[in-house]
């Protein structure tokens, strides 16, 4: 036994690593075709955007030899301390970061940069499991929910600073660990309401759907006077003072949305609810986007086939836009592939936090699932549309040496937790 555990890849998941690869792999071919335009080109030139990508995946090997050879333990027992330093390097950003696009969000060392806050998910994650796998730690009182909320949101606030928006909504996603560990459904169903209030305020204004929102509150109270046959059971204060708080953030969302958001972020809400049409400035990337997937059809144009990728019509295509090029030259086929990888990937993870007798580990592969979870269906339901533009990464997929390590870092902290949860605890 001791042999086995002195052995870093004894006990590790071979079916998430190897769902790991697939998608490495693969986000790397079609970081090849969107940022070379020559079929011939040299695919260890290192002064590419697709040869700096290998390269960073190369030095993933290190850094998940380095991951692994921890003992589990280590992460639990130090989840604090690396949270700490997680922060720290947020903070940092504000004296010696360098500022790229308009965000301070990055350190720079020569020619490559470094994005803390890649790296900062994973250690919210190890602080959010540290925090609820106490065995005192009750989330339904309410000091332990603001405990939990601290820790989720003080990155956040730091992050949506610098600011990058786009990473702030990711630490959303924690929302869905703290349901699983006891915290009320209420937030996550007052959280959608209010997305979907502030939707509909944008498209219809507030006055409509003050008058929809009050009509069914009204309806609700007569069913329940109706039900209970009176109102003596009934509390008239709570009553007025939900219509008083739907009132006031009907009201309020307009006012955020004119004089709070910035212009560029209004235009692209307008956009997405077909307020306004825009396909030359800000709507552009996404219609190019829309465009590329759409002409892939169902079997794609082949690799490095795509006109629309090669002929580098959608900016920023390597990045946030990486899988308009799936799209393109894998079509319908190539995009569910994708998408099957990484439901399968999520499936595994959480599958294998069921089995985990140990909280920590439990609680912390449910944030890994979660954040995915979250990068997925956002980076994704951008580029088709259906979301707003904002800046987030397809995981595994997009350029960018920080998110691959961040999230390769995410992954490979919970396949050592899993390794050894049988005989570490």
């Amino acid at each position: 036994m001791r042999a086995e555990k002195n052995n870093i890849f004894y006990g590790v998941d071979w079916i998430l690593i190897i769902l790991y690869i697939a998608l490495v792999g693969f986000g790397w071919m079609n970081i090849y075709a969107a940022t070379t335009n020559d079929a011939n080109s040299d695919v260890l030139d290192f002064s590419t955007k697709y040869g700096k990508q290998l390269l960073w995946i190369i030095l993933c090997i290190p850094l998940i030899i380095f991951i692994l050879f921890f003992n589990s333990k280590f992460y639990e027992k130090f989840a604090s301390i690396l949270y700490l330093i997680g922060i720290l390097s947020l903070l940092g950003l504000f004296v010696f970061g360098k500022n790229i696009n308009g965000a301070q969000s990055w350190y720079a060392f020569g020619s490559a940069s470094l994005q803390p806050s890649e790296f900062a998910k994973a250690f919210t994650a190890l602080a959010v499991a540290k925090l609820l796998s106490d065995r005192q730690y009750n989330l339904k009182l309410i000091k332990n929910q603001i405990k939990a909320f601290i820790i989720i949101f003080l990155p956040a606030i730091l992050i949506a600073l610098q600011p990058d928006l786009g990473s702030v909504l990711v630490y959303l996603s924690f929302f869905f660990v703290l349901n699983r560990e006891g915290l009320t459904l209420n937030y996550i169903i007052f959280g959608s309401i209010a997305i979907v209030l502030f939707l509909l305020t944008l498209l219809f204004g507030p006055i409509a759907i003050i008058f929809m929102v009050f009509g069914l509150l009204s309806i609700l109270v007569v069913y329940f006077l109706k039900k209970h046959k009176g109102y003596l059971k009934f509390n008239w204060h709570k009553v007025l003072g939900i219509y008083l708080i739907f009132g006031l953030y009907i009201f309020s969302s307009g006012y955020i949305f004119n004089n709070v958001f910035e212009q560029h972020q209004r235009d692209r809400f307008e956009i997405l609810l077909g307020i306004s049409k825009d396909t030359k400035k800000i709507g552009y990337n996404t219609n190019q986007s829309l465009q590329a997937i759409s002409s892939g059809g169902g079997f794609g144009k082949g690799f490095l086939q795509g006109e629309r990728t090669q002929g580098d019509f959608v900016p920023e295509q390597h990045t946030d836009y990486i899988f308009s090029t799936v799209g393109e030259e894998w079509g319908f086929l190539g995009s569910s592939l994708v998408i099957i990888l990484f439901m399968l990937l999520l499936y595994r993870i959480i599958y294998l936090a069921e089995t985990h007798k140990n909280k920590f580990g439990r609680i912390y592969g449910y944030g890994l699932a979660s954040i995915l979870f979250f990068h997925v269906i956002i980076n994704i339901g951008m580029v088709i549309q259906l979301l707003p533009t904002v800046g987030i990464p397809l995981p595994f997929f997009s350029y960018g040496g920080s998110s691959l390590w961040g999230f390769t870092l995410l992954l490979f902290i919970f396949i050592k937790l899993d390794a050894n949860k049988s005989y570490d605890w």
